[in-house]
C-alpha cells in the first residue's frame, strides 16, 4: 500500500498494481468501514482499489494517522458483504446507443455478439463514485474493454449503459462523459435524493443486463 498526503487533512490510500483486482477491493470496504467508526476520521471516500482518508488535523498529528492507516490495513481482510442482486433490462443500439457500432467494430465482434458479452457477464459494484449513483461495475468481458473517447461528449443522457475502460455503468444523470454508449436501461431511478436509501447500487452488489 502506498500512502500520499492530500493536502494538510488527507491521505490517499493507494493499493493498485495495475490491472483492477476485486480481491483487493472488497479489503478496501472493510477499511472503509473499520475507518468510518474512528474519532479521529472524518470523511473516507471510497476509489477503485484506493481509498481517500480526511482527518482532523487540528487535533491529530499526521504521522500518528499514517502509522494507524499502515497498521489497520495489514489487518484487514476481505469484507463479507450479503450482496443486492439487480436485473436491468436495456434496449441495445439504435437511438440510445449510438456507440454500439463502434465498440464492435473495436473489438472485432458483430454487434449482436457484444450484447450477448455484455449480457452474459455478472458484475458487481465496486464502488459508487463520480457523480450520486454512479455505480463503477466490474465484470466486464475483456473483448469489450476499449479505451474511453478521446473527446468526451458534454451530454449523455442518464440510464445510458456504457463502458470505459475495464468498467461498465449506467448513467444516474444527464451529464457529460467519454465512455461508449452501449444502449438504454429501463430501471428505477439510481439516485433519489429525497429517498431513505438514495442510491439504487451499493458497494458490493451484484448487477445482470438483460437485452430488452
Amino acid at each position: 500500500m502506498r500512502i500520499s498526503c492530500a493536502g494538510v487533512d488527507a491521505f490517499l490510500l493507494d493499493m493498485s498494481g495495475g490491472a483492477f483486482r476485486n480481491d483487493i477491493q472488497g479489503r478496501i470496504w472493510s477499511l472503509e468501514k473499520l475507518l468510518s467508526d474512528r474519532s479521529e476520521i472524518q470523511t473516507v471516500i471510497l476509489g477503485a482499489n484506493n481509498l481517500l482518508v480526511v482527518f482532523d488535523c487540528e487535533k491529530h498529528d499526521a504521522a500518528t494517522i499514517r502509522h494507524m492507516l499502515h497498521a489497520a490495513w495489514e489487518q484487514t481482510v476481505s469484507a463479507q458483504i450479503t450482496p443486492r442482486e439487480h436485473v436491468i433490462p436495456v434496449t441495445y443500439g439504435g437511438a440510445g446507443g449510438e456507440d454500439l457500432p463502434f465498440v464492435a467494430q473495436t473489438a472485432g465482434l458483430s454487434e449482436s455478439e457484444v450484447v450477448a458479452l455484455h449480457t452474459g457477464a455478472l458484475y458487481r459494484v465496486a464502488m459508487v463514485g463520480y457523480s450520486p449513483g454512479f455505480g463503477y461495475l466490474t465484470g466486464l468481458p475483456r473483448q469489450l474493454s476499449i479505451a474511453r473517447r478521446a473527446s468526451p461528449r458534454l451530454v449523455v443522457e442518464q440510464k445510458s449503459v456504457c463502458l470505459g475502460g475495464e468498467f461498465t455503468a449506467v448513467t444516474p444523470s444527464n451529464g457529460p462523459s467519454g465512455w461508449h454508449i452501449l444502449g438504454k436501461a429501463h430501471c428505477s431511478a439510481l439516485f433519489d435524493a429525497t429517498a431513505e436509501d438514495p442510491c439504487l447500487l451499493r458497494a458490493g452488489d451484484i448487477v445482470r443486463f438483460a437485452s430488452a
